[in-house]
């Protein structure tokens, strides 16, 4: 795994021993960073000075990115150690620590958020429909700012349905992957 773009492109990632993560391949994720790069998702740039959440983080890559390419803040969650270190590792490779909260905890039953994020990845592990669970938790904890751009990975052909309060801006399939882009509190 390698960072894609930004001040840290070209960068080498960890990634846990064992089978117990599926990293989003570089391919798919230089995809979906073009996508937020130079997609309508308003008036704004998603990335510069953005808070930042990646659930089932694995090894921190998708939230690295972002940090890569201007994000203020980012936090990794993973309820596996060994993606935990792996995503710690690889903040303080990049020197990133400081910007770089990791909490060891499961997704599906988040602590209350410190502050609200304006850029979500949620990339769950396929077909277990957990996705809708985790947007549902995450909006009664705090963590998504009005108008945060959520990014949910599944399978291609895998089921998803937006919970309430968020609206579908677009989907895109990437090889095995189809990524969904929402927004969170109205206003597309």
């Amino acid at each position: 795994m390698r960072v894609v773009g930004g001040r840290h492109r070209g960068r080498r990632l960890a990634t846990p021993a064992g089978k117990t993560t599926r990293p989003t391949a570089d391919r798919a994720r230089e995809s979906l960073f073009n996508i937020l790069a130079h997609g309508d998702f308003g008036d704004r740039d998603v990335f510069t000075g953005a808070r930042v959440f990646d659930a089932f983080c694995g090894s921190g890559t998708l939230g690295l990115e972002a940090l890569s390419r201007g994000a203020a803040h980012v936090v990794l969650m993973d309820n596996d150690e060994a993606a935990m270190a792996a995503a710690q590792d690889n903040a303080a490779l990049l020197g990133e620590a400081e910007h770089v909260t990791c909490l060891p905890r499961d997704a599906t039953t988040p602590p209350r958020a410190e502050a609200p994020c304006s850029l979500v990845f949620l990339d769950p592990p396929y077909g277990g429909g957990l996705a809708e669970k985790v947007l549902t938790a995450l909006t009664a904890q705090g963590w998504l700012a009005q108008d945060a751009l959520c990014v949910v990975e599944t399978g291609a052909d895998e089921a998803f349905a937006s919970p309430p309060g968020f609206t579908t801006l677009k989907e895109r399939n990437v090889g095995a992957a189809r990524f969904i882009f929402l927004r969170y509190g109205g206003g597309a």
